[in-house]
């Protein structure tokens, strides 16, 4: 063992410093977290087999744009918790049921794979993987034989799905761990859709594969092509490493290799995250391992994949425990960019916790908290904000779940009860109090992929731009639909445009500040909604 939105990629393309709010001065600082106990009876159980995983899906699933929660088990049931929140009151409510409460599950991420407008899921799990057909009011029916997708019998963590040109179905990635006799790794595979176009054909192995823990596609290079991150466990491979897969219509998958370019790299890969930190338009990436976090840099542009890391300089190696007197090397396993504190600059956080008993690598090991400032560095605030504890710590949500306009925190742990946090910003446990102003989005457009998958939000602000990704997988075994949450600082005014997964990019047009708003290809502007 060693040793995840909508997934989302948040991309600055301002400078690191430009990028400060305006009237900002000083370190940014994090917000206060209350602990909302007792709100979700739940725990991710189970031996061996399930000393990795432990993922959550947020995503609404009754249609009531509050993000309900669904959880991976383990051994024992997974549970889906219908989200009855109010600003200032987090309340989850479970919601039982033989479809959803299935055993072995990893993990699971919500995606719309029939473009009905419902969020279906695929749900990841030792032994053969399940898709569920979202019914509406948090109902769902089994749907991989209909879809005409093989689960296998694969040990999966990881999956990500993207639509590619002309189909009305998305491709799909599911990352495999272990094969059976615990040594050797399963290929993982590429799912794209058969011939006829309402259902997928066989399924094509992404071979070698090493352990996958982690996958995304994501268009790195900004030209328009979604390529696959994969993120591997050195712990079970001699000879692999990270890769990257290029992903191109009606073509077979192809690993990226030095003479592209890549360069080799071997860690405990666990996670994935993304998010433009040095400011040149294009992503980084995080990657969690044990002791050796990564965050990585086009060294030499978007022409080739040529990554170098820049973790250290940024303050982002988070490789060893800043608190409880462990010294020795972190576990790392979720990673997720966004601004908790509402102030314009891109935070991280990234799950802890020792895969079971392993010497060698920390016991206390709490999460962190990682607060981006004006020069484009991180800055720990776990202890500020309130939510050290030194549980092991898998998959996590960063969600609004009152919908208040502050980003609350879910953790999944291992056999102790998941962890939910309500963000207070500048207050108490009485009332939150903003940091700074903010806007939430969400996209839509013609059948297929209605929730727009693959493209990119710009938010204009004072001087500065915001853009946002639209993905489906990274994290760690979880991943979130709904919402997409950009911090305004102290800007009062704000434009948005979009460029949608073909390439076209929409006009400018006015987003209602400290709102949501949904935004209808075609439309001439966003349409406001209120909880």
């Amino acid at each position: 063992m060693g040793g995840v939105t909508y997934g989302l990629i948040a991309v600055l393309l301002a400078s690191p410093v430009s990028a400060a709010p305006p009237g900002a001065g000083g370190a940014a600082v994090a917000p206060r977290f209350v602990a909302a106990a007792g709100v979700v009876e739940h725990s991710y159980t189970g031996d061996f087999e399930h000393f990795v995983g432990g993922g959550v899906a947020a995503f609404d699933c009754d249609d009531d744009g509050r993000s309900d929660l669904f959880f991976a088990g383990g051994s024992s049931p997974a549970g889906l918790y219908r989200n009855e929140s109010e600003p200032g009151a987090v309340r989850l409510t479970p919601v039982p049921s033989p479809v959803t409460d299935l055993l072995g599950v990893t993990g699971a991420y919500p995606f719309d794979a029939d473009s009905d407008g419902i969020a279906d899921l695929a749900v990841l799990r030792t032994g053969p993987d399940v898709v569920l057909r979202g019914l509406g009011d948090c109902r769902f029916e089994r749907a991989d034989a209909a879809l005409g997708i093989d689960g296998g019998d694969t040990w999966t963590v990881a999956f990500s799905a993207t639509w590619e040109p002309g189909n009305a179905l998305p491709t799909l990635a599911f990352g495999a761990y272990l094969a059976a006799d615990r040594v050797t790794c399963d290929d993982g595979r590429l799912v794209r859709p058969g011939a006829t176009g309402t259902a997928y054909g066989q399924p094509v192995p992404l071979s070698p594969s090493h352990c996958t823990l982690s996958l995304l596609f994501s268009d790195w290079s900004r030209t328009g092509r979604r390529d696959l991150r994969v993120s591997n466990d050195r712990h079970y491979y001699r000879d692999g490493g990270e890769q990257l897969w290029r992903i191109e219509p009606g073509e077979p998958p192809a690993l990226y290799g030095e003479e592209d370019g890549w360069r080799r790299l071997q860690i405990w890969g666990m996670g994935i995250a993304s998010a433009d930190v040095t400011g040149d338009g294009y992503p980084e990436v995080y990657l969690t391992s044990q002791g050796d976090n990564k965050l990585q840099t086009l060294a030499d542009g978007p022409e080739r994949p040529a990554f170098e890391d820049i973790a250290l300089e940024r303050g982002a190696t988070a490789h060893r425990p800043y608190t409880g007197g462990d010294v020795l090397p972190s576990t790392a396993w979720h990673a997720e960019f966004a601004d908790v504190n509402n102030d314009g600059l891109l935070d991280l956080f990234v799950t802890k916790g020792n895969v079971e008993a392993q010497e060698g690598y920390a016991v206390r090991d709490p999460s962190n908290l990682l607060i981006g400032q004006p020069d484009g560095s991180f800055v720990e605030g776990a202890e500020a904000a309130g939510i050290v504890d030194f549980d092991r710590a898998r998959g996590a949500a960063l969600v609004d779940l009152d919908l208040d306009g502050l980003l609350d925190l879910v953790v999944v742990k291992r056999v102790e009860p998941v962890a939910v946090w309500r963000n207070v910003g500048g207050g108490d446990d009485a009332a939150a109090v903003p940091m700074g102003n903010w806007a939430a989005v969400r996209l839509r457009q013609p059948a297929p992929n209605v929730d727009a998958v693959g493209a990119w939000i710009e938010v204009r602000a004072e001087g500065r731009v915001t853009a946002r990704e639209v993905t489906v997988g990274g994290g760690h075994a979880g991943g979130q639909l709904g919402w997409l949450h950009v911090g305004l600082g102290e800007a009062t005014e704000a434009e948005l445009r979009v460029q949608w997964p073909d390439g076209e990019w929409g006009p400018w047009v006015e987003l209602p500040v400290n709102g949501f708003a949904v935004v209808e290809r075609g439309e001439a502007a966003p349409v406001e909604w209120t909880p």
